[in-house]
């Protein structure tokens, strides 16, 4: 039954920090249970305006913007370079949790990249090296010759960031946090970007 309290248990706390504030669910997400905690849907349109999704990895978030790496000679490469703009949504099931970001996207500097790519296996190195992302393939068999081939390349030594491979900052413009509750009564804070600062407001379920 219903009462004039009955949302105090689900209500996210108030903060004028999105940051801050995605930190600590963050953590909370890398400490639930979940497989692929840092995996966000990133979602992208070409020059037309035409959307796709798909999921990447998170690999660094501060208050210039949220970072992830990719090929970018592929789909989402080319609609980033036609279309500056792109939103992410995070879902951590165990804590009943949703996050979404939405803003300008801009490349990482080469030293960013530089130093994400040298801490990747080196099996996932020589796969960057190998793989034409989102091109078609003639089978399974051209793309275990090409990572052999690369592999033999890079015998020896570090294996270098290949050229087209790089990382994206997505710079948020609005942050929306969302909290399950019972009977779809959720909680939802939106910061929206104004000037140097954040305006918030909560929003109706």
């Amino acid at each position: 039954m219903f009462g004039p309290n009955c949302c105090d248990d689900m209500r996210i706390p108030d903060t004028d920090d999105p940051i801050a504030l995605f930190g600590e669910w963050y953590d909370e997400a890398l400490d639930c249970g979940l497989k692929n905690p840092t995996a966000v849907t990133l979602a992208t349109a070409n020059e037309r305006g035409r959307p796709s999704a798909r999921m990447v990895l998170l690999k660094g978030f501060d208050a210039a913007g949220f970072v992830f790496y990719t090929n970018n000679e592929s789909r989402k490469g080319g609609q980033l370079e036609a279309n500056g703009h792109a939103a992410l949504c995070f879902y951590w099931p165990p804590l009943d949790r949703q996050v979404r970001v939405e803003g300008a996207v801009t490349g990482v500097s080469e030293a960013e990249s530089d130093a994400y790519f040298a801490t990747r296996p080196r099996q996932a190195q020589i796969g960057a090296w190998a793989s034409d992302q989102s091109r078609p393939l003639a089978s399974r068999f051209e793309l275990e010759k090409r990572i052999a081939r690369f592999a033999l390349k890079f015998a020896i030594g570090e294996v270098p960031r290949p050229p087209h491979w790089s990382g994206f900052r997505v710079a948020p413009e609005r942050i929306e946090f969302w909290l399950e509750g019972a009977f779809r009564l959720h909680d939802r804070l939106i910061f929206i970007r104004e000037d140097d600062g954040w305006r918030t407001e909560r929003q109706f379920p």
